[in-house]
């Protein structure tokens, strides 16, 4: 039989997978958020999302791939520094509480998401596939999402979408540069504090793995102002749950 602990990592691998395939972010968040409500140590939990997301993004951007969702050039500019930023950031996390970084967070997230909103409703000309600064976006998303235990997607799509770039070229493009800076992020985890909960980990993957191309069908078939829309509004409710975390 299969234990019910390692149905409930997949259950919470599944339903993250799913809304971070479909928008292009929130996986990492997700998944932590819920680990944590499930009594996981904070450490173990970013620890543990990252593992698992070497897997699942590599799914999620193997179907992204396939369905023409991917733009290479914007994936090295994306890939080689946000490796740089992960390798950084879960070096000094043991350092720095996450919470400190998610709050630090918070005003970017709530500005983005008013300024996507607001682009969704109105409409605008495409941009460039890949807008100047994307190397240094790249580092400090990295960065970020290793400290935070999320905030790599949240920070490059609403960036990316916000200056233009196509969002399901976008989505498809995070996701496999997330897969690279995800290995980089756990293997420095490993180094530091071993595979302490495998059957999160485990879990993560089944769910992720199995939900991946369900997700990347949404993003290639959802309108662009749609998919700016909802991006938007993932990215307040982000900042809206930090602010609660923090002061609730």
């Amino acid at each position: 039989m299969i234990p019910a602990e390692f149905l409930t990592f997949a259950a919470v691998g599944a339903l993250a997978q799913l809304v971070d395939g479909a928008l292009g972010m929130a996986y990492g968040v997700a998944s932590a958020a819920m680990l944590l409500g499930l009594g996981v140590p904070p450490v173990t939990a970013t620890a543990s999302v990252h593992q698992a997301e070497a897997f699942t993004c590599g799914a999620s951007g193997l179907s992204h791939w396939l369905a023409g969702n991917v733009r290479w050039r914007l994936f090295w500019m994306l890939a080689i520094p946000g490796v740089i930023g992960a390798v950084i950031g879960a070096a000094v996390v043991v350092h720095v509480p996450a919470d400190w970084m998610r709050l630090a967070l918070t005003p970017y997230l709530l500005g983005m998401g008013v300024f996507l909103l607001m682009r969704g409703a109105l409409g605008r000309p495409p941009g460039p596939d890949v807008p100047r600064g994307t190397p240094v976006l790249g580092l400090g998303a990295g960065f970020a999402d290793a400290v935070a235990g999320g905030g790599w997607s949240a920070l490059t799509v609403t960036t990316l979408v916000a200056r233009g770039a196509t969002p399901r070229m976008v989505i498809g493009t995070v996701h496999l540069a997330k897969c690279v800076v995800s290995i980089a992020a756990s293997v420095s985890f490993l180094l530091m504090i071993g595979l302490s909960h495998g059957t999160a980990v485990l879990g993560l993957i089944a769910g992720g793995v199995v939900a991946a191309p369900v997700g990347a069908i949404f993003a290639r078939h959802m309108p662009a102002r749609v998919a700016t829309v909802l991006a938007a509004i993932a990215v307040l409710g982000l900042g809206v749950n930090n602010v609660v975390r923090a002061f609730g």
